[in-house]
């Protein structure tokens, strides 16, 4: 292929705002499309898939470059691992192909350092889930994310949507197990989708669709939703219950209920009333008001570095500890909302039993009026972002 040094620079740019300035991979990405919009969609998708890659396997090609600040020379890595030919640029005449190469091979036996991870991340994954394990999705988090969406039962159902996605040359499938997940066939801008703008369906991984479908709100229930950020699971409460009821959508962040606000205007959604958690008093004032609450509590990320990778370069040891305080205070302060008889489900993105079942069992050994009903975790390697997911029911 023809490469083009605006491109490559574009790449080695965003890079250095990820690595340097601490900034989101896709929020970099956005600006420099943003701010070059001559671009057209085969540059975009060479910058994209550029940057990500290199991000995903960032210590292996920083490794082999020999530098962590060199984004040209970084990037010249990826393209000699991608078997692309390199251009007689000056920025590229100290690359040497062939010891590339023969460097990566000496590396396969390092596994943190050959499937790019902090050597404190693959110790604490080999600790908490054992060494064959953590491998097995080490490398399946490295392989690039599908696209799932979620039909939007209010306005349609998912093989309608299959068949008008199709009338608009966008090619899906049928996601089984799941009420209304379908997969894209392979990758498109789906956000410029009429269908998508008229509120046919939105974005949203499967796994974390099942953890709606977990909870089974039912119309009529009280529903509250105390972590819900941009929304993405009230809106697929709102459908699954007819829009009949109440769900209550609660976060610390007003700008995130603010674009759950739009999101469920074009959704068709009327169900949904938002709520800024200010204080403690907000969660006080619905103590044993809720039929069902869904606690989709804050955690490491690590169930999506498929989807995230850059989540692999800003987590800490430290903040994974102070995350699973904060899961902790979340589950023993905010399960005062379920009323007695009524359900809780507590959830993470997450692939660390530390997070996870032993934060429950935590939960359950202090409190001996709720009990467990059920729980399950979904592992980055069987297709999807890794979740766990447990439901709990208060005693009457």
């Amino acid at each position: 292929m023809k490469l083009y040094k605006n491109l490559v620079n574009a790449v080695a740019q965003i890079l250095q705002e990820i690595f340097t300035k601490n900034r989101y991979a896709d929020k970099a990405i956005e600006w420099q499309f943003k701010n070059n919009p001559q671009w057209g969609s085969r540059d975009r998708k060479f910058i994209a898939e550029g940057v990500y890659d290199i991000v995903r396997n960032f210590r292996l090609y920083s490794e082999l470059a020999e530098s962590k600040n060199n984004f040209w020379f970084i990037t010249a890595v990826w393209l000699v691992n991608k078997n692309i030919q390199l251009p007689d640029w000056a920025e590229f005449k100290h690359v040497n192909s062939a010891a590339i190469l023969d460097h990566k091979s000496r590396l396969e036996k390092n596994l943190p350092v050959y499937h790019s991870y902090p050597d404190w991340l693959w110790e604490m994954g080999e600790a908490e889930l054992g060494k064959d394990l953590w491998q097995e999705e080490a490398i399946s988090m490295n392989k690039l994310a599908p696209v799932f969406l979620r039909a939007n039962t209010l306005k349609t159902n998912r093989i309608k949507l299959l068949e008008a996605l199709m009338n608009d040359n966008i090619q899906t499938e049928i996601v089984t197990n799941t009420k209304d997940a379908v997969k894209l066939v392979k990758r498109e801008n789906v956000f410029q989708s009429r269908l998508f703008k008229e509120g046919w369906f939105e974005v949203q991984d499967a796994g974390s669709q099942l953890i709606t479908e977990f909870l089974d709100p039912q119309p009529g229930d009280l529903v509250i939703d105390a972590c819900a950020g941009a929304g993405g699971k009230s809106l697929h409460m709102a459908a699954l219950m007819q829009n009949k009821g109440k769900i209550i959508s609660m976060d610390v962040e007003a700008w995130k209920l603010d674009e759950l606000k739009k999101r469920a205007r074009r959704a068709g959604v009327s169900t949904i009333e938002t709520r800024v958690i200010q204080n403690s008093e907000t969660i006080a004032a619905l103590q044993k008001k809720a039929d069902k609450v869904l606690l989709d509590v804050p955690c490491s990320g690590t169930g999506v570095i498929k989807r995230n990778p850059d989540t692999k370069w800003k987590l800490s040891k430290e903040g994974i500890e102070a995350t699973k305080e904060i899961q902790k205070n979340i589950l023993n302060n905010y399960s005062k909302m379920i009323k007695p008889g009524g359900y809780l489900v507590y959830s993470t993105c997450s692939i660390l039993p530390s997070e996870n079942n032993l934060q429950t069992s935590a939960f359950l050994s202090n409190h001996s009026d709720y009990s467990l009903v059920k729980e399950k975790t979904i592992l980055p390697h069987e297709g999807f972002d890794g979740f766990y997911m447990a439901l709990l029911k208060r005693n009457a």
